[in-house]
């Protein structure tokens, strides 16, 4: 089966780049699949896992915080905040971080949007460390 290139930049460093059978993303409402000959097109990125399958049927797992989606040509590339390997990821940390994100201020437009993308963020990453079996 022929390969996609899957190329993951971050501000500071092309943070991965790795041959996949199939990678699936995840958009701001909802997860995506992208298989090798898959349309051209350019999505937004939510919080939350990045899978890698390989032509073994071995299975790589990130947590990216957000930002955007190109495929075209077999190239999957992602630009992002954050990459993180999920195994890397700390469970019980990252539902502090949802304690501490329910227990912030919200008197502001501004202010209440901050909380919400805390609490989308640390829920998305508490997602990514249990299905990884992180502890």
């Amino acid at each position: 089966m022929p390969a996609i290139q899957c190329i993951v930049v971050t501000p500071e460093v092309t943070a991965l780049e790795a041959q996949a059978e199939f990678v699936v993303v995840p958009l701001f409402d909802g997860e995506l699949g992208i298989g090798a000959g898959h349309s051209p097109l350019i999505g937004r990125l939510g919080f939350g896992e990045l899978r890698l399958r390989n032509a073994q049927g071995v299975s790589e797992r990130y947590y990216v915080d957000a930002g955007f989606v190109q495929v075209a040509n077999n190239v999957v590339t992602i630009l992002t905040g954050r990459i993180v390997p999920a195994n890397k990821l700390n469970l019980e940390s990252s539902q502090q971080q949802l304690q501490a994100a329910h227990k912030r201020s919200a008197v502001t437009p501004e202010l209440l949007e901050l909380k919400d993308r805390a609490i989308a963020q640390a829920r998305a990453q508490i997602r990514t460390a249990q299905r990884a079996g992180s502890v």
